[in-house]
């Protein structure tokens, strides 16, 4: 009892209650909780920030984290939580693993209506763009003399060696399979794209920014990568034609005649991915556990002066607004970023 005489004095002493035994009654006791359990939620309530969760593609880790900088001096209570990965890898991160996310930005728009809209997401947002390229560095085997004309044969020779990320995790994966097929086809360079894919395979990783390191140091020769990836981070690129680098949406037909495999949305099946000029998606999951402050996010992120000027200064050019296919799902306050699909 003199324990709790001494723990309700110095208590009771911060709100100025007087105490004496009687206090201690069963109601003092009820008083005393209550206390305890105010104190306890307003020190609480002070100490936490909001936490906004952000998966993203691997492309996006410059820009994103610049945006997040900028939101925050807008927002300085916000405390932000990226991870970033293959587009595909993060949506399975939330639909095989049920893991949290406010909001998730994938390198393919694709990616978020395949593997998450219905079960667990409503919307999708077309917000940027970017192109295939191919990088090296200084001392890149046949580097001093590659062109839009010899790449192919250089790449093929036993003495390079290339990295790709996995097409099963990543879109940069099997847009370098894409790529790989519409060279062959552009140049009339029948089992190119085969040649290609079975060379150097112990150069495949989850995402093309984890083979940034390889080629840095030149482990690797050339790696297939976005134009923007290369760009801000100061290497060495081929620009290859825009038949070939799915940069183009006038060329959507054209990219539409080569496919590859990749897994589906159920462990096991195996489903056809066709070219298509390249575009990112974002979109806010229904497990999102700070749904105001993520819409919040994308609002900023989709604003031409703010987000997609950041975007831009880091070589991914802004399509806002895009046909959206989920139009008639979106937030109110997100609709002016897209348009309804043409009847």
């Amino acid at each position: 009892m003199n324990r709790n005489v001494k723990l309700f004095q110095n208590i009771a002493g911060t709100f100025s209650i007087p105490v004496t035994w009687k206090n201690l009654s069963s109601g003092g006791m009820i008083l005393l909780s209550m206390i305890v359990i105010l104190s306890s939620c307003a020190k609480k309530g002070e100490e936490k920030p909001q936490e906004l969760i952000i998966f993203h593609a691997g492309s996006l880790s410059v820009p994103f984290k610049k945006a997040a900088e900028a939101y925050k001096t807008e927002h300085p209570g916000v405390k932000i939580l990226m991870e970033a990965a293959g587009s595909r890898t993060c949506a399975r991160k939330i639909s095989d693993l049920g893991r949290p996310c406010d909001v998730m930005a994938s390198a393919d728009y694709s990616v978020i209506n395949t593997l998450l809209i219905p079960d667990h997401a409503s919307w999708n947002i077309r917000f940027a763009s970017n192109e295939m390229v191919v990088t090296y560095h200084e001392g890149s085997e046949g580097s001093d003399g590659i062109d839009s004309k010899n790449w192919l044969d250089i790449l093929l020779d036993s003495g390079t060696a290339y990295g790709r990320s996995d097409p099963d995790s990543d879109p940069c994966g099997y847009r370098t399979v894409l790529t790989a097929k519409l060279a062959e086809r552009y140049y009339g360079r029948e089992g190119f794209a085969d040649s290609l894919l079975a060379k150097d395979q112990r150069y495949i990783r989850p995402k093309e920014t984890d083979l940034l390191a390889l080629l840095e140091s030149s482990a690797i020769d050339y790696l297939f990568i976005y134009r923007s990836v290369a760009s801000q981070h100061g290497l060495k690129y081929l620009i290859l034609p825009d038949e070939i680098n799915l940069k183009e949406p006038f060329l959507a037909e054209y990219y539409d005649s080569v496919s590859v495999e990749i897994s589906g949305k159920e462990p096991g099946t195996r489903v056809v991915k066709r070219g298509a000029p390249m575009v990112y998606g974002v979109t806010v999951p229904h497990n999102a556990p700070n749904r105001e402050l993520a819409l919040s996010f994308v609002e900023f992120l989709l604003d031409a002066e703010k987000g997609l000027a950041i975007m831009e200064e880091c070589g991914q050019p802004p399509v806002v607004p895009s046909v959206s296919e989920s139009y008639d799902s979106l937030p109110d306050r997100l609709k002016r970023f897209a348009l309804e699909p043409l009847l």
